[in-house]
């Protein structure tokens, strides 16, 4: 499967937390399309939703709607996917043949809406829906639940049609605009909110930084926001291994950290890069 252009001006000019972020707006572009046809809803992106242990767990796109809470998780990858409902971890497969892994965005999903429940009650009927870009390829995704839904993008709509006219309408508009306006207060967190929703996962999952920079400086070596959200389901993500005190940056005289490369022609292949990234952009080839 050949990469388009699209996919090359997007891997060249922008970095994973931008294209993560463009694909959530792509899917809120397909929500509004949907209720333009008369599948009217309420959408709401990044809703961090509070859990028992004052953390909180984070939701790309919801669609409210008097069928139920149509509770999306956003995959804007490209390349083949692989995976099934029961395995962890999903692959992703380049043009170029080198594979990745992420965490199952079905379990991730799953995650989202136990707390969605707990947040909104027992009595609200929720369906799980992931999406991911046209520009990827479904592979092989194997799929059990009748509940759970795996699509491109450009199915959302059909999706969201097929819940309409399979599931009876449980909420009222006026329970609709109820829900939206609880979840809402739930996306108008603060820096301080998000810096904290990152700093306990990387607390609970990712080693410690071995130099005396702020938790702010060293939550700037997340790569992406999919890294994060792995995380937020117990599966370590960080592919950095720290290096000997001794192994410092000429430029800065902090320590460096051991990388891999993720893309481009040198994908695959480790490198040091100064753990004061991206304050400081020193690498060391092997």
């Amino acid at each position: 499967m050949a990469k388009g252009l699209l996919d090359k001006l997007l891997d060249k000019i922008f970095d994973e937390k931008f294209t993560g972020w463009y694909g959530e707006k792509l899917t809120e572009k397909e929500l509004k399309f949907a209720n333009l046809l008369g599948k009217k809803g309420k959408i709401l992106r990044n809703v961090y939703l509070p859990k028992d242990n004052g953390e909180t767990s984070e939701v790309d796109v919801i669609y409210i709607t008097q069928k139920g809470i149509i509770v999306i998780e956003s995959k804007n990858y490209s390349g083949w996917i692989f995976g099934d409902e029961k395995g962890q971890k999903w692959t992703v497969m380049l043009p170029n043949k080198q594979k990745n892994q992420f965490y199952n965005p079905i379990l991730q999903n799953k995650t989202h809406i136990k707390w969605m429940k707990n947040t909104v009650g027992e009595d609200i009927p929720l369906f799980s829906v992931i999406v991911f870009s046209e520009r990827c390829e479904l592979k092989k995704v194997t799929v059990y639940s009748d509940d759970v839904k795996v699509i491109k993008r450009d199915r959302l709509y059909a999706n969201i049609r097929d819940i309409w006219e399979n599931n009876p309408d449980t909420l009222s508009e006026e329970r609709v605009e109820e829900l939206y306006e609880q979840l809402k207060q739930y996306t108008k967190v603060g820096k301080d909110v998000k810096k904290e929703h990152i700093q306990n996962i990387k607390d609970k999952f990712e080693p410690k930084p071995q130099n005396t920079a702020s938790a702010t400086e060293y939550s700037e070596t997340v790569e992406t926001e999919d890294s994060v959200k792995l995380a937020e389901n117990n599966e370590p993500t960080v592919n950095e291994e720290p290096i000997p005190k001794e192994k410092t940056c000429p430029k800065c005289g902090n320590p460096l950290i051991l990388r891999t490369a993720k893309r481009g022609e040198n994908a695959g292949k480790q490198f040091y890069g100064c753990s004061n990234y991206p304050k400081c952009r020193y690498i060391e080839n092997l």
